[in-house]
C-alpha cells in the first residue's frame, strides 16, 4: 500500500517537473490528503493461524487461508447470521436489507480465535467464522473448484474411453449414479446400458435424477416415423445438428429447423446475421466435431442440450424411440447432493 502511494506521489512530481514546473514554484503537497489515515494491520497472536485484517474507510480487508479478501461494510451487516437477522431453520433472512444504512461502518472489530466480531453503531454484534468468510467471499468463490467440463471432439471422447453405467447400478447405488453424473458433467453426454427397452423403464431411469418436464409433446414422448406430429423428427429424414425446444420461452438451445422468420432486425444487420450463421454452421459440420453413435434397444443416451447438439442420418425401416425432457436445476441439484461441484 505504502509503495503504491509513494510511487503515485513520485509520478506526480515527475510529471510536473517534466512540464517545466520547478520545486520553488510548486506548492508543497498536502501529505494528509495523500495519506488520509494511518492504516495498521492487525495480526493474530497465533502464528499458526496466519491471519491479519485491516479496517479501511469503506471496506474490511482480511488475509487468511492464503487469500486476500475485501468486504463491503453493508455486505457484512446484511449477511449477519445472528438469531434476529437470520432464521437458521429455514435458511431465510429476517433482516430487512433496505433498513441497513448504506454508509454503515463498524464501531469496533475484534478477532477471538477463529471468529471475527463486528460491533455496529446501534450496538448489534455480528460474528463470522473465518472459514465461512473464505467460502463466501468473492475472492474465495473465484478459487472454488467446480466440476470440470471437457471441451472435446470425436477423437478426444473416443480416446477417453468413457465407461457407460449399468442400469441396476444407476438405479440402486449412489456410486453408480455419481459416476454417471460425473461423466455427464464432464462431456455433456452419458450412457446407461442394459435398460429394459420399455417406456416405463426409461421413465424410471429419468426420475432417478430429475423431475420430468411436461411439454407440448407430453411427459414422455414415444414415436416412430409416422408423421403423427408436424415435426421432421417424426419422419425418416435426416436431422441436422440442433438442440430441442428453441421455440420455448425457456429453450434448450439452438435449432435451425424451428427458426422463426427474421423480422425483428433491420436489413443491414440481417446480412451480418447470415455471415455469423455461416461461420457457426461450418464449425458445427466439421467431421472432427461429430461423434456418431448407433443406438440399440437397452442403451439410453442423456444429452446436455446447453452443450451438445444432436441429429441423425436418414434411415429406412421401422424405428421407435422414447424419451423426455428433464429440468436442469434438478439434474444439477442431484449432482450436488452426491458431492459434485455442479
Amino acid at each position: 500500500m505504502w509503495c503504491c502511494r509513494l510511487s503515485h506521489l513520485h509520478g506526480r512530481l515527475q510529471n510536473l517537473l517534466s512540464r517545466g514546473v520547478t520545486c520553488s514554484a510548486f506548492q508543497q503537497p498536502n501529505f494528509k490528503s495523500l495519506f488520509p489515515l494511518a492504516i495498521h494491520w492487525h495480526h493474530t497472536a497465533s502464528k499458526s493461524l496466519n491471519c491479519a485484517w485491516q479496517q479501511h474507510e469503506d471496506h474490511f480487508e482480511l488475509q487468511y487461508a492464503n487469500t486476500v479478501m475485501r468486504f463491503d461494510y453493508v455486505w457484512l451487516r446484511d449477511h449477519c447470521r445472528s438469531a434476529s437477522c437470520y432464521n437458521s431453520k429455514t435458511h431465510q433472512r429476517s433482516l430487512d436489507t433496505a433498513s441497513v444504512d448504506l454508509c454503515i461502518k463498524p464501531k469496533t472489530i475484534r478477532l477471538d480465535e477463529t471468529t471475527l466480531f463486528f460491533t455496529w453503531p446501534d450496538g448489534h454484534v455480528t460474528k463470522y467464522d473465518l472459514d465461512w468468510l473464505v467460502k463466501n467471499s468473492y475472492e474465495g468463490q473465484k478459487q472454488k473448484v467446480i466440476q470440470p467440463r471437457i471441451l472435446w471432439n470425436a477423437e478426444i471422447y473416443q480416446q477417453a474411453q468413457v465407461p457407460s453405467v449399468d442400469f441396476q447400478s444407476f438405479l440402486e447405488t449412489n456410486d453408480g449414479l455419481k459416476n454417471f453424473l460425473q461423466n455427464f458433467l464432464l462431456y455433456g453426454i452419458a450412457f446407461v446400458e442394459n435398460v429394459p427397452p420399455t417406456q416405463e423403464h426409461t421413465e424410471k431411469l429419468a426420475e432417478r435424477i430429475s423431475l420430468i418436464r411436461e411439454t407440448i409433446y407430453g411427459r414422455m414422448w414415444y414415436f416412430t416415423s409416422d408423421f403423427s406430429r408436424g415435426d421432421t423428427a417424426y419422419t425418416k429424414l435426416a436431422l441436422d445438428r440442433h438442440t430441442d425446444t428453441a421455440y420455448f420461452q425457456e429453450p434448450c438451445g439452438y435449432n435451425n429447423y424451428d427458426r422463426a422468420v427474421i423480422n425483428t432486425v433491420p436489413y443491414d444487420v440481417v446480412h451480418r446475421w447470415y455471415t455469423a450463421h455461416r461461420t457457426l454452421t461450418v464449425e458445427l459440420r466439421r467431421p472432427e466435431n461429430e461423434f456418431w453413435v448407433k443406438l440399440k434397444p437397452g442403451r439410453v443416451l442423456f444429452i446436455d442440450n446447453w452443450r451438445v447438439l444432436h441429429g441423425r442420418e436418414s434411415f429406412t425401416g421401422y424405428r421407435q424411440l422414447c424419451g423426455c425432457y428433464l429440468t436442469r436445476d434438478d439434474v444439477l441439484n442431484t449432482a450436488r447432493l452426491l458431492g459434485l461441484q455442479a
